[in-house]
């Protein structure tokens, strides 16, 4: 039941006044049991946050893939600056020349550009060279470990007609309470509609709005892949022609154990545009999924990045004070 519930919690958290209590009614046992098991996955590090992934890039956000080239002795002044910057979610150590990989997104009211905010951070952390690899097209982007061993090994990943949105200061307010990690506990959105002097047919009306808007991509739990279980977690970079980017990034999204698949640009000397993210549970099982993923593509080469160190993952706080503070002091 436990493995159940964290994967329902990954897929689709009921958006309702009382969520726990609705799972509990799908898989036929009491709230309290279901509260009880999330909150000691939650003292376990299991699961690592629950709350709103939000569209960077919706929001006005500016964002890349970067990987920088950083001599040894310098990894940890470059890890300290990097996870200071409130834009950078994502920051692990890969086996290859470019070691330290992360996710750099900066404010729509920022003072410079995404560029120049690397140059600075590449200076700032001695970067001996550095790739900023933003996405071109994006093909998949859903984080659903298996922890039932039930679920099947393709999935159908439909892209979605978006409409469009004005955002005014009350959605700016939700989304400033949406992406913090909520309790559980019965009614884990009580505090928020009582801030924000909203009701709940209110509140979850502004959340069928975002995700309808491409806002809030969903609500969901984030595990801790490792302490999940997920110890081999690989970014297997693909170099394909452009010309059938289509084609082959809708077939590598279609793995159920791909979790991330991008388009990004190459460079004289970087030669592969097709990222794939691969989670599982041993190096046999992920090699397991790239041979399948071999032999239904057409590519010239790949490379499986493991991570062996992770310095920083945590979700983003959009429209936080953070980012100019962090300019401030650095540009």
């Amino acid at each position: 039941m436990r493995n159940e519930i964290l994967y329902r919690i990954q897929k689709n958290f009921p958006l309702t006044k009382r969520p726990f209590f609705k799972i509990a009614q799908e898989l036929n046992i009491s709230e309290e049991e279901v509260l009880k098991i999330l909150q000691d996955e939650k003292k376990n590090k299991i699961i690592r946050q629950t709350s709103a992934i939000l569209d960077t890039k919706k929001l006005g956000f500016t964002s890349s893939l970067v990987a920088f080239e950083v001599k040894e002795e310098n990894i940890n002044k470059a890890v300290e600056i990097l996870n200071s910057h409130p834009g950078i979610s994502h920051n692990y150590e890969r086996n290859h020349r470019y070691n330290i990989w992360f996710t750099l997104a900066i404010s729509p009211n920022s003072k410079t550009t995404l560029e120049k905010t690397v140059k600075c951070l590449a200076n700032l952390c001695k970067a001996e060279d550095y790739i900023v690899l933003p996405t071109l097209k994006l093909f998949k982007i859903s984080v659903k470990l298996d922890t039932t061993n039930k679920q099947d090994k393709k999935e159908k990943v439909i892209n979605k007609e978006f409409k469009t949105m004005q955002l005014n200061q009350i959605h700016l307010n939700v989304i400033k309470e949406i992406q913090n990690d909520i309790e559980f506990i019965s009614e884990p959105f009580k505090h928020i509609v009582e801030k924000l002097n909203l009701d709940y047919k209110e509140f979850f009306t502004i959340l069928k709005q975002f995700e309808e808007c491409g806002i809030m991509r969903r609500f969901a739990s984030i595990l801790n892949h490792r302490q999940a279980g997920f110890n081999a977690n690989a970014m297997v970079v693909w170099d394909i022609e452009e010309k059938d980017a289509s084609k082959i990034g809708k077939i590598a999204a279609s793995f159920s154990n791909v979790s991330h698949c991008y388009l990004r640009p190459k460079y004289k000397n970087w030669n592969y545009n097709l990222f794939t993210m691969i989670h599982g549970k041993t190096q046999k099982e992920t090699n397991e999924v790239i041979k399948n993923i071999e032999k239904e593509i057409d590519y010239k080469s790949n490379l499986p990045l493991y991570s062996s160190k992770e310095f920083k993952k945590t979700r983003i706080k959009y429209f936080s004070d953070d980012f100019k503070l962090w300019e401030d002091k650095y540009l």
